[in-house]
């Protein structure tokens, strides 16, 4: 699926990816390949994107302040209000 994360002023990470762990508002939610459509608030903490299904070290982990994330067609985009690469 293809993953998208978005600020105000850049474009954070695009990209083909397994899945993504999200901080929603209510706790961390997980969007594998071929999700249902989905829009939900997010909250402040970590997203984590899984690059791979085999090796765990292909993670990157970005920090974001809050936000909202689309997923549509297999496709994920997220609309953070701030975020930068962490861990």
């Amino acid at each position: 699926m293809i993953l998208e994360i978005l600020t105000p002023e850049t474009k954070i990470f695009s990209g083909e990816v397994y899945g993504v762990q999200l901080p929603g508002v209510d706790g961390l939610f997980e969007v594998l390949d071929q999700h249902a459509p989905l829009v939900s608030a997010l909250g402040k903490g970590a997203i984590k994107v899984l690059k791979s299904k085999d090796s765990k070290d292909k993670a990157a982990t970005y920090s974001i302040t809050g936000g909202f994330v689309e997923v549509l067609n297999n496709k994920v985009s997220v609309l953070a209000e701030g975020a930068d690469a962490s861990i």
